[in-house]
């Protein structure tokens, strides 16, 4: 089969951003809850992969071995049709542009803030479960501990750096997924994608702000305001890397093709 035109995915992306928009709240609540307790998995399946493989093989193949497990937690993602923050900027902004009126975009706003905040709420709880000492295997703490203050140690440029690449590369996922007609190209394209977000480590307002959770519970040198400003930057940064880098120049690509209204 031949891939679809820009034209026809943006006309799937916004058939699909309606529905998220025009979900009851309380269904908006549960989808982003569950979002976060998913992504969790794989933030543990990478503490587990690199806890086993560093040992024998060093740091090197460790990290991504690790980085290899965290592509399932994408997959959870995707394939069980939860929502982190970052997958509701090209579906919904698509259908807010087609539909205009301020009510759709006040509903646009809803949706970001209530599936940012209740994937933080999420993952919190799983990650509390997971914090119990032998809830994982032995090493996967360290592991954690060790990612947390990797992930608080990158400068403020670089961390807003990494969150545009983080936003461009979740909302890239968000637009191929369009494009992909079977469940076993989907599966496909959430794995890559969570495997190259784990091997920058790309930061993530969510995933990264859990990593950093771990760590402060865990023992970490780090603190809340560590997570803070890493929450902030990430933020600003997926903003601009899903928002502007991806949203916007699929926009203007589907209104420019020929096929489209």
């Amino acid at each position: 089969m031949s891939a679809p035109d820009p034209d026809q995915i943006y006309d799937r992306s916004k058939k699909e951003g309606a529905r998220r928009l025009f979900m009851p709240p309380l269904e908006q609540v549960s989808t982003g809850f569950i979002a976060g307790v998913t992504i969790v998995f794989g933030i543990v399946a990478l503490s587990m992969a690199e806890e086993l493989v560093a040992p024998a093989l060093g740091a090197g193949p460790g990290k991504l071995a690790g980085a290899l497990a965290f592509g399932t937690g994408v997959v959870f993602l995707v394939i069980g049709r939860s929502e982190l923050f970052t997958e509701n900027f090209f579906d919904p902004v698509a259908a807010a542009i087609d539909r205009r009126g301020s009510s759709v975009w006040f509903r646009l706003g809803r949706l970001w803030i209530l599936v940012l905040v209740l994937n933080l709420v999420g993952g919190a709880v799983m990650a509390a479960i997971f914090t119990v000492e032998g809830a994982l295997p032995s090493g996967a703490h360290e592991v954690l501990v060790g990612v947390a203050e990797e992930i608080a140690a990158k400068s403020g440029w670089a961390t807003f750096a990494r969150g545009i690449a983080a936003g461009t590369l979740l909302t890239l996922l968000s637009y191929l997924l369009h494009a992909a007609d079977s469940a076993i190209s989907r599966i496909v394209l959430a794995y890559l994608v969570g495997v190259f977000l784990a091997l920058g480590p790309f930061d993530h307002a969510v995933v990264s702000a859990l990593h950093l959770l771990f760590g402060i519970w865990l023992g970490a040198g780090i603190g809340l305001a560590d997570l803070g400003s890493n929450f902030a930057l990430a933020t600003a940064g997926n903003l601009v890397g899903g928002l502007l880098l991806m949203t916007l120049t699929h926009t203007v690509q589907a209104k420019s093709s020929p096929g489209s209204d």
